[in-house]
Protein backbone atom coordinates (compact mmCIF):
# COMPACT_ATOMS: atom_id res chain seq x y z
CA UNK A 1 0.00 0.00 0.00
CA UNK A 2 3.18 2.52 0.84
CA UNK A 3 4.16 1.89 -2.29
CA UNK A 4 1.72 3.26 -4.02
CA UNK A 5 1.17 6.43 -2.24
CA UNK A 6 3.50 8.55 -3.44
CA UNK A 7 2.15 8.03 -6.67
CA UNK A 8 -1.21 8.56 -5.80
CA UNK A 9 -0.39 12.01 -4.33
CA UNK A 10 1.28 13.75 -7.16
CA UNK A 11 -1.39 12.63 -9.08
CA UNK A 12 -4.41 13.70 -6.99
CA UNK A 13 -1.65 16.99 -6.83
CA UNK A 14 -1.49 17.07 -10.52
CA UNK A 15 -5.44 17.25 -10.65
CA UNK A 16 -5.60 19.48 -7.97
CA UNK A 17 -3.42 21.58 -10.34
CA UNK A 18 -5.06 21.46 -13.47
CA UNK A 19 -8.28 22.51 -11.28
CA UNK A 20 -6.63 25.19 -9.66
CA UNK A 21 -5.65 26.16 -13.52
CA UNK A 22 -9.20 26.45 -15.11
CA UNK A 23 -10.39 28.02 -12.14
CA UNK A 24 -8.59 31.03 -12.08
CA UNK A 25 -8.15 34.09 -14.62
CA UNK A 26 -6.62 37.68 -14.77
CA UNK A 27 -8.53 40.55 -15.57
CA UNK A 28 -6.29 43.38 -17.65
CA UNK A 29 -6.68 46.78 -16.34
CA UNK A 30 -7.83 47.24 -19.87
CA UNK A 31 -10.70 45.01 -19.78
CA UNK A 32 -13.53 43.89 -18.10
CA UNK A 33 -15.03 40.57 -17.95
CA UNK A 34 -18.50 38.63 -17.71
CA UNK A 35 -18.45 35.08 -16.30
CA UNK A 36 -20.68 32.63 -18.52
CA UNK A 37 -21.58 29.32 -18.13
CA UNK A 38 -23.71 27.71 -20.99
CA UNK A 39 -24.19 30.79 -22.62
CA UNK A 40 -25.45 32.51 -19.96
CA UNK A 41 -24.10 35.60 -18.02
CA UNK A 42 -23.66 34.81 -14.03
CA UNK A 43 -21.45 37.48 -12.79
CA UNK A 44 -19.57 40.42 -14.31
CA UNK A 45 -15.69 41.59 -13.05
CA UNK A 46 -15.64 44.72 -13.73
CA UNK A 47 -12.13 45.50 -11.94
CA UNK A 48 -8.80 44.03 -12.41
CA UNK A 49 -7.08 41.47 -10.96
CA UNK A 50 -7.02 37.87 -10.41
CA UNK A 51 -10.37 35.98 -9.99
CA UNK A 52 -12.44 32.59 -10.35
CA UNK A 53 -15.18 30.09 -12.11
CA UNK A 54 -15.82 27.10 -11.96
CA UNK A 55 -13.89 25.16 -14.61
CA UNK A 56 -14.96 23.12 -17.38
CA UNK A 57 -18.51 24.65 -17.57
CA UNK A 58 -17.97 28.06 -17.37
CA UNK A 59 -15.79 30.40 -19.51
CA UNK A 60 -14.88 33.83 -19.54
CA UNK A 61 -15.99 36.84 -21.80
CA UNK A 62 -13.73 40.24 -21.96
CA UNK A 63 -14.55 43.30 -23.40
CA UNK A 64 -12.30 46.40 -23.41
CA UNK A 65 -12.31 48.90 -20.35
CA UNK A 66 -10.96 51.63 -22.27
CA UNK A 67 -12.18 54.77 -24.32
CA UNK A 68 -13.08 53.83 -28.04
CA UNK A 69 -12.92 54.96 -31.09
CA UNK A 70 -15.42 54.64 -33.74
CA UNK A 71 -15.10 56.49 -37.42
CA UNK A 72 -18.52 55.87 -39.37
CA UNK A 73 -18.62 56.31 -43.24
CA UNK A 74 -18.91 59.59 -44.58
CA UNK A 75 -23.05 60.79 -44.67
CA UNK A 76 -24.56 63.06 -47.36
CA UNK A 77 -26.85 64.76 -45.66
CA UNK A 78 -29.46 67.17 -47.19
CA UNK A 79 -29.88 70.83 -44.90
CA UNK A 80 -32.85 72.32 -44.38
CA UNK A 81 -31.86 75.03 -47.03
CA UNK A 82 -31.68 72.49 -49.75
CA UNK A 83 -27.53 72.07 -49.50
CA UNK A 84 -26.16 68.84 -49.73
CA UNK A 85 -23.07 68.46 -47.25
CA UNK A 86 -20.74 65.61 -47.03
CA UNK A 87 -20.31 64.75 -43.53
CA UNK A 88 -17.33 63.02 -41.77
CA UNK A 89 -17.80 62.14 -38.59
CA UNK A 90 -16.05 60.57 -35.79
CA UNK A 91 -17.17 59.51 -32.04
CA UNK A 92 -15.47 58.31 -28.77
CA UNK A 93 -17.50 55.47 -26.64
CA UNK A 94 -16.71 53.41 -23.25
CA UNK A 95 -18.47 50.02 -22.27
CA UNK A 96 -19.90 51.18 -18.84
CA UNK A 97 -22.21 48.21 -18.66
CA UNK A 98 -20.61 44.51 -19.50
CA UNK A 99 -23.71 42.64 -18.31
CA UNK A 100 -26.38 45.33 -20.62
CA UNK A 101 -24.28 45.25 -23.17
CA UNK A 102 -23.39 41.62 -23.50
CA UNK A 103 -27.17 40.93 -23.36
CA UNK A 104 -27.76 43.61 -26.16
CA UNK A 105 -25.24 43.91 -28.97
CA UNK A 106 -23.25 40.92 -27.59
CA UNK A 107 -19.88 42.14 -29.44
CA UNK A 108 -17.82 44.83 -30.12
CA UNK A 109 -18.36 44.93 -33.94
CA UNK A 110 -22.30 44.36 -33.92
CA UNK A 111 -22.25 47.59 -31.14
CA UNK A 112 -19.56 49.67 -33.88
CA UNK A 113 -22.33 48.87 -36.43
CA UNK A 114 -25.05 50.14 -33.99
CA UNK A 115 -23.35 53.08 -33.18
CA UNK A 116 -22.62 54.05 -36.13
CA UNK A 117 -26.11 54.02 -37.17
CA UNK A 118 -26.94 56.07 -34.78
CA UNK A 119 -25.02 58.66 -35.07
CA UNK A 120 -25.35 59.07 -38.89
CA UNK A 121 -29.31 58.90 -38.02
CA UNK A 122 -29.06 61.93 -35.50
CA UNK A 123 -26.44 63.45 -37.99
CA UNK A 124 -29.40 63.63 -40.69
CA UNK A 125 -32.11 64.63 -38.01
CA UNK A 126 -30.35 67.50 -36.33
CA UNK A 127 -28.38 68.55 -39.73
CA UNK A 128 -31.69 68.35 -41.44
CA UNK A 129 -32.90 71.13 -39.77
CA UNK A 130 -29.75 73.34 -39.93
CA UNK A 131 -28.66 75.39 -43.05
CA UNK A 132 -25.07 75.75 -44.58
CA UNK A 133 -24.43 79.36 -42.93
CA UNK A 134 -25.09 78.04 -39.18
CA UNK A 135 -23.21 74.54 -39.90
CA UNK A 136 -19.78 76.49 -41.11
CA UNK A 137 -20.38 79.10 -37.92
CA UNK A 138 -19.96 79.09 -34.71
CA UNK A 139 -23.27 77.87 -34.13
CA UNK A 140 -21.68 74.33 -35.05
CA UNK A 141 -20.86 74.30 -31.12
CA UNK A 142 -24.60 74.01 -30.43
CA UNK A 143 -25.14 71.78 -33.25
CA UNK A 144 -22.61 69.00 -32.37
CA UNK A 145 -24.01 69.54 -28.60
CA UNK A 146 -27.44 68.32 -29.89
CA UNK A 147 -26.18 65.64 -32.08
CA UNK A 148 -23.95 64.45 -28.84
CA UNK A 149 -27.11 64.44 -26.89
CA UNK A 150 -29.50 62.12 -29.05
CA UNK A 151 -26.95 60.08 -29.36
CA UNK A 152 -25.81 59.29 -25.98
CA UNK A 153 -29.88 58.59 -24.70
CA UNK A 154 -29.89 56.12 -27.69
CA UNK A 155 -26.28 54.14 -26.93
CA UNK A 156 -27.76 54.38 -23.06
CA UNK A 157 -29.97 51.23 -23.84
CA UNK A 158 -26.50 49.51 -24.78
CA UNK A 159 -24.81 49.75 -21.56
CA UNK A 160 -22.45 52.32 -23.66
CA UNK A 161 -21.65 55.64 -22.90
CA UNK A 162 -20.72 58.35 -25.29
CA UNK A 163 -17.60 60.31 -24.50
CA UNK A 164 -17.60 62.85 -27.24
CA UNK A 165 -18.83 63.18 -30.93
CA UNK A 166 -17.07 65.47 -33.85
CA UNK A 167 -17.34 66.42 -37.32
CA UNK A 168 -14.13 65.78 -38.71
CA UNK A 169 -15.04 67.65 -41.87
CA UNK A 170 -17.96 69.03 -44.19
CA UNK A 171 -17.87 69.40 -47.37
CA UNK A 172 -19.90 70.18 -50.53
CA UNK A 173 -20.62 67.46 -52.82
CA UNK A 174 -18.37 68.94 -56.52
CA UNK A 175 -21.71 69.69 -58.66
CA UNK A 176 -23.19 72.11 -55.68
CA UNK A 177 -19.67 73.25 -54.84
CA UNK A 178 -19.17 76.00 -57.16
CA UNK A 179 -22.11 77.46 -57.37
CA UNK A 180 -22.03 77.65 -53.70
CA UNK A 181 -18.57 79.39 -53.92
CA UNK A 182 -20.17 81.90 -56.11
CA UNK A 183 -22.69 82.57 -54.33
CA UNK A 184 -20.66 83.24 -51.22
CA UNK A 185 -18.29 85.21 -53.04
CA UNK A 186 -21.14 87.48 -54.42
CA UNK A 187 -22.84 88.08 -50.69
CA UNK A 188 -19.10 88.69 -49.96
CA UNK A 189 -19.36 91.82 -52.69
CA UNK A 190 -22.61 92.99 -52.16
CA UNK A 191 -21.50 93.50 -48.54
CA UNK A 192 -18.08 95.14 -49.67
CA UNK A 193 -20.57 97.74 -51.91
CA UNK A 194 -22.34 97.96 -49.01
CA UNK A 195 -19.56 99.17 -46.84
CA UNK A 196 -17.78 101.38 -49.16
CA UNK A 197 -21.74 103.24 -50.44
CA UNK A 198 -21.83 104.19 -46.14
CA UNK A 199 -17.87 105.22 -46.27
CA UNK A 200 -18.42 107.80 -49.13
CA UNK A 201 -21.78 108.87 -47.40
CA UNK A 202 -19.99 109.53 -44.19
CA UNK A 203 -17.68 110.89 -46.10
CA UNK A 204 -19.81 113.37 -47.75
CA UNK A 205 -21.30 113.96 -44.39
CA UNK A 206 -17.88 114.88 -43.42
CA UNK A 207 -17.06 116.92 -45.86
CA UNK A 208 -20.23 118.78 -46.34
CA UNK A 209 -20.18 119.51 -42.19
CA UNK A 210 -16.35 120.67 -42.89
CA UNK A 211 -18.00 122.95 -45.76
CA UNK A 212 -20.19 124.72 -43.80
CA UNK A 213 -18.26 125.51 -41.16
CA UNK A 214 -15.41 127.11 -43.57
CA UNK A 215 -18.15 128.97 -45.40
CA UNK A 216 -19.37 130.22 -41.90
CA UNK A 217 -15.69 131.34 -40.78
CA UNK A 218 -15.25 132.53 -43.87
CA UNK A 219 -18.50 134.85 -43.82
CA UNK A 220 -17.55 135.65 -40.51
CA UNK A 221 -14.04 136.85 -41.26
CA UNK A 222 -15.57 139.23 -44.24
CA UNK A 223 -18.38 140.60 -41.72
CA UNK A 224 -15.44 141.58 -38.92
CA UNK A 225 -12.89 142.82 -41.84
CA UNK A 226 -15.71 145.03 -43.07
CA UNK A 227 -16.33 146.55 -39.65
CA UNK A 228 -12.92 147.20 -38.98
CA UNK A 229 -12.82 148.55 -42.56
CA UNK A 230 -15.53 150.96 -41.80
CA UNK A 231 -14.19 151.87 -38.65
CA UNK A 232 -11.25 152.55 -40.66
CA UNK A 233 -12.99 154.90 -42.90
CA UNK A 234 -14.58 156.73 -40.03
CA UNK A 235 -11.59 156.86 -38.49
CA UNK A 236 -9.83 158.29 -41.41
CA UNK A 237 -12.92 160.74 -42.66
CA UNK A 238 -12.96 161.83 -38.76
CA UNK A 239 -9.08 163.02 -39.23
CA UNK A 240 -9.71 164.25 -42.53
CA UNK A 241 -12.28 166.72 -41.12
CA UNK A 242 -10.27 167.74 -38.49
CA UNK A 243 -7.51 168.56 -40.73
CA UNK A 244 -10.09 170.40 -43.27
CA UNK A 245 -11.05 172.30 -40.04
CA UNK A 246 -7.77 173.56 -39.08
CA UNK A 247 -6.35 174.71 -42.63
CA UNK A 248 -8.97 174.21 -45.38
CA UNK A 249 -6.08 175.96 -47.97
CA UNK A 250 -4.09 173.26 -47.18
CA UNK A 251 -6.49 170.23 -46.73
CA UNK A 252 -7.52 171.06 -50.44
CA UNK A 253 -4.09 171.43 -51.56
CA UNK A 254 -3.32 168.04 -50.24
CA UNK A 255 -6.48 166.47 -51.33
CA UNK A 256 -5.48 167.94 -55.08
CA UNK A 257 -2.14 166.18 -54.67
CA UNK A 258 -3.59 162.61 -54.00
CA UNK A 259 -5.55 163.13 -57.11
CA UNK A 260 -2.68 164.41 -59.26
CA UNK A 261 -0.78 160.88 -57.73
CA UNK A 262 -3.66 158.60 -58.81
CA UNK A 263 -4.56 160.16 -62.17
CA UNK A 264 -0.82 160.51 -63.37
CA UNK A 265 0.51 157.09 -61.40
CA UNK A 266 0.69 155.70 -65.17
CA UNK A 267 3.46 156.76 -67.62
CA UNK A 268 0.35 155.66 -70.33
CA UNK A 269 -2.49 157.81 -69.17
CA UNK A 270 -4.01 160.31 -71.34
CA UNK A 271 -6.53 163.16 -70.04
CA UNK A 272 -8.01 165.47 -72.58
CA UNK A 273 -9.45 168.47 -70.33
CA UNK A 274 -8.92 172.42 -70.80
CA UNK A 275 -6.30 174.28 -69.23
CA UNK A 276 -8.69 176.87 -67.33
CA UNK A 277 -10.24 173.26 -65.78
CA UNK A 278 -10.50 172.96 -61.68
CA UNK A 279 -8.27 170.20 -61.69
CA UNK A 280 -5.47 172.10 -62.99
CA UNK A 281 -5.81 175.01 -60.65
CA UNK A 282 -2.97 174.74 -58.84
CA UNK A 283 -0.68 173.93 -62.06
CA UNK A 284 -2.05 177.60 -63.11
CA UNK A 285 -1.06 179.21 -59.58
CA UNK A 286 1.99 181.76 -60.00
CA UNK A 287 4.41 181.07 -57.45
CA UNK A 288 5.42 183.89 -55.07
CA UNK A 289 8.46 185.02 -55.45
CA UNK A 290 8.83 187.04 -51.73
CA UNK A 291 8.17 183.25 -50.36
CA UNK A 292 11.31 181.41 -48.90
Amino acid sequence: MGKFTGPIIGIVLIILGMVAYGSLFTVDERQQAIVMQFGEPKRVIPEPGLAWKMPLIQNVQYYENRVLNLDPPAENILLSDQKRLIVDAFARYKITDPLLFFQTVRTENVARQRLGGIINGRLRQVLGNETLTAVLSDERIRILASIRENVDRETQRFGIALVDVRIRRADLPDETRESVYDRMRSEREREAAEFRAQGFEQSQRITSAADREATVIAAEATRESEILRGQGEGLRTEILNGAYGQDPDFFNFYRSMQAYTQALDSTSTFMVLSPDSEFFSFFNQTVNPNLP
